[in-house]
């Protein structure tokens, strides 16, 4: 529990047997998080029931694709903070507490993994993704400079928290399935007036596996036209609210 907030941590999960236990086990050290909520994203190892086991509440959603996995995790989320990692083991839940104390200034506390002198040796941060992250993030930034002037360098970070209420105000916004769903979050919230704030966060080596979206350069520049199409879709083809909302 944070200030009286009860605190759902969300992970979504594909095939990640080598890792889920360990990350469950690390996160459930972390005095704020209530509940650690693993969604099930059509596994076909032990995930499951190694994320069970290791005492996460494992959910299963059918509809393929990371955006799919967290939107199920959040919705059925019990928290009235919600806060999502990823299930490979490259965050740290000692940051934790340093996005959920920003809540208090804003709906939405993104996670970056661009601060240089925090990404830890080893960590799938290489030159050309990290300045790619960077540019999408200041593209993201420039289309909504008027109004919102917020401050991004990272889109692609799924470490974050935002309340319920915000969660509750973006959801018909969201559509994505795979991870362009990551800065579609971000743009909803804008859409919606909600402020967000981006907080560097320690990024380390994946204790297993590989990353689904950008392990080669082909992924990578897959993942990089879905998000700017998301963006530009979501910037000059839906409308905003009418009139300014709650930054909480």
């Amino acid at each position: 529990m944070f200030q009286q907030r009860t605190v759902s941590l969300v992970i979504p999960a594909y095939n990640e047997e080598e890792t889920i236990q360990g990350v469950v086990e690390e996160f459930k050290k972390e005095p704020h998080l209530d509940e650690i909520l693993v969604v099930d994203n059509n596994c076909k190892d032990r995930t499951a029931a190694l994320a069970a086991a290791a005492g996460a509440r494992v959910i299963a959603e059918s509809k393929p694709g990371y955006g799919s996995a967290l939107l199920a995790g959040m919705s059925a989320a019990k928290g009235d903070i919600l806060v999502l990692v990823e299930a490979d083991g490259s965050f740290r839940a000692r940051d934790v507490v340093k996005l959920l104390v920003y809540l208090d200034d804003a709906g939405m506390v993104m996670g970056t993994r661009t601060t240089k002198q925090m990404v830890e040796q080893g960590a799938n941060m290489r030159f050309l993704l990290r300045w790619g992250n960077v540019f999408m993030a200041k593209f993201l930034q420039v289309c909504w400079m008027r109004p919102a002037e917020p401050r991004f360098t990272d889109v692609g970070c799924t470490f974050r928290a935002l309340s319920r209420e915000t969660f509750l105000k973006i959801k018909p916004r969201l559509s994505e399935r795979g991870p362009a769903f990551s800065p579609e979050m971000m743009c909803a919230a804008l859409q919606e007036r909600c402020r967000i704030i981006e907080v560097p966060v320690t990024y380390s080596q994946r204790m297993g596996g590989e990353s689904k979206h950008s392990d080669t350069f082909s992924r990578q520049a897959r993942t990089a036209w879905k998000m700017f199409r998301t963006i530009c879709r979501k910037r000059f083809l839906e409308r905003s609210v009418a009139t300014p909302a709650a930054p909480r």
